[in-house]
This record gives structure tokens, C-alpha cells and sequence, in this order.
């Protein structure tokens, strides 16, 4: 049988109906550079950015704990004069950003990473992949993704490096919560923004919240489509118990009692998760086992 015609990862995650919910890849603190240029594959660590300082200081902040991501202005850019930064702290209850600012790159590498330097900021950061290196996907839908929020929102606008989940572009983070949002372009991103005013989710293109573990993503998923209450804090996890087929996940309601999701890790059928891949891989996605 001939092979099927090649087609973006993205077009065949939607096709197959790849589910988001639990996929939000993990992060509790962030460090948002701004790198007005274009990006490399890496963006961080190839030209245009200088390699050894980038080296440096991706070693520096993840020895902190904490993710860092490249990000720039959507259309045309110049370098600026100065080197803005951000530090993020999603952890539900301790939301924050600090902006600040260096002289260049390398002072980067003095900066302090615990948020105590900069200008507390309340606005919220939209951050929408558009790493056109990394994934042909991410340039095409993250794009057209950051363009729709830029003419609405052009101050909490910013495309960034990669973040996780190619096949899922248009991908986006809604910063200092850290929420995860795939298949974006295909329901309007200011819909997002505007949710997040109300203190909501999106939950029909919520991936997940980075500073939670997959299993509870996924089983506040589940308690979002039984009982519908879609704001932000709502299912604060109590409990997270591992069991021979999969997790317990007890959840917090605002009625002091709970509820309770039992989720199982199931295998996809093998796919091609990014546009480059050349090997079929399974991955793990979070099927409901009970409720209550």
C-alpha cells in the first residue's frame, strides 16, 4: 500500500482528534527574554543568539527550576536598545510577573531569578508560539494566532519560542497562571483572552495548567465537562494517589465538599507528532475511568 501524502502535524492531529486535556507540559517559574531577531532552532542556543551566553544562561535558569523562553514583538521587529525580561511565577495562589530590563545578553547572566528585581506588573501575557524554526505548524497557525491578539491586545501580545505540543498549533500560554492552550486558530485566541478577563477557561482548548501534574489536568478536565464551572481556580487539587491503572485524583469544590476522578493512561495509535518526525511514536493521553 502506498504511504499517505504528507501532511502538517497539525492537520493530522485534527483529523485524528488528538484530545488536549492533560498535555500542558510542566512549569511553575519562567524567564520570558525578549530576542527581537529571528530564532534558530533553538533558539536560545543558535545564531542569531549568541551561543555561549545562551548556553550559560539556559544552564543557569534551569538549575533554578525554572523554564525560560525567547520571545518578540508579532511583524516586523528591530532590536531594541536594551534587553527586556520577565520572571513568571505560576503557582496557583502566587501568580506573578516582574518586568525588568539589562544593558545587553550577557548582564543576563547576573540577573537575580527569584523575582525580587524588576516592576511587578498586573497585565497578563499572551504568549503564542511562532518558533517557525523548530515547527513549520507553529509559524503558520502561531502566527496567524499572535496577529488576531496583536490587533486586539497589542501590549499583552507576544509571539515566543517553542513551548511544547507542535501538533496541537496554534499553541499559546497565558501568563503568570500558566494556562496551556492548543488548536487555537481554529476558535478566535481574543475568545481566550476575554475568558481570562472573567477570571474563566476556555475549556474546549485548555491543554492544561503548567504548574499541575498531567493526571490532575486531566481529571480537572473531566470535572469541567461534568459539572461545568469553568473558572480558573475552580478543582484545586486536595489529592493525588497513584493506583494499580492509573491515578485518584481528588478535587476541591467550592461547596466544602469534593469529587473525585479516577483517570488511566492509554497509548495513541503510533503518529508522527511533530512536522519533522520520521518515526511513528504512541503518546499518552488520559481516558476517564470514573467520577463521583
Amino acid at each position: 500500500m502506498a504511504d499517505a501524502p504528507w501532511a502538517p502535524c497539525s492537520d493530522r492531529a485534527r483529523e485524528r482528534g488528538d484530545p488536549l486535556a492533560g498535555t500542558a507540559p510542566r512549569g511553575i517559574r519562567w524567564l520570558l527574554l525578549e530576542v527581537a531577531t529571528s530564532w534558530g532552532p533553538n533558539a536560545l542556543l543558535d545564531a542569531p543568539f549568541d551561543r555561549e551566553v545562551g548556553r550559560l544562561l539556559v544552564r543557569r535558569v534551569e538549575a533554578a527550576g525554572m523554564r525560560i523562553l525567547a520571545i518578540r514583538r508579532p511583524g516586523r521587529r528591530s532590536p531594541p536598545t536594551v534587553q527586556r525580561w520577565a520572571i513568571v511565577d505560576s503557582r496557583p495562589g502566587s501568580e506573578s510577573i516582574v518586568w525588568g530590563e539589562v544593558a545587553d545578553a550577557p548582564a543576563l547572566l547576573e540577573l537575580p531569578l527569584d523575582g525580587s528585581t524588576g516592576t511587578p506588573s498586573s497585565e497578563p501575557v499572551y504568549a503564542v508560539c511562532a518558533h517557525g524554526r523548530h515547527d513549520r505548524c507553529c509559524a503558520v497557525r502561531g502566527r496567524r494566532v499572535a496577529a488576531a491578539l496583536a490587533a486586539a491586545r497589542p501590549e499583552q501580545t507576544w509571539e515566543c519560542s517553542h513551548v511544547g505540543g507542535d501538533r496541537f498549533a496554534g499553541t499559546m500560554v497565558v501568563f503568570p497562571h500558566g494556562l496551556y492552550y492548543g488548536y487555537a486558530d481554529d476558535g478566535d485566541p481574543v475568545r481566550i483572552a476575554d475568558a481570562f478577563d472573567r477570571g474563566l477557561v476556555v475549556p474546549d482548548r485548555l491543554r492544561g495548567r503548567s504548574s499541575l501534574d498531567h493526571p490532575v489536568q486531566a481529571a480537572q478536565h473531566y470535572a469541567r465537562q461534568a459539572f461545568g464551572d469553568d473558572r480558573i481556580d475552580a478543582y484545586p487539587p486536595l489529592e493525588e494517589t497513584a493506583t494499580d491503572e492509573g491515578w485518584r485524583v481528588r478535587l476541591g469544590r467550592d461547596d466544602a465538599a469534593s469529587v473525585t476522578v479516577e483517570v488511566v493512561a492509554e497509548s495513541s495509535p503510533p503518529l508522527l507528532s511533530t512536522c519533522a518526525a520520521a518515526r511513528l511514536v504512541q503518546v499518552r493521553q488520559y481516558a476517564l475511568r470514573s467520577i463521583g
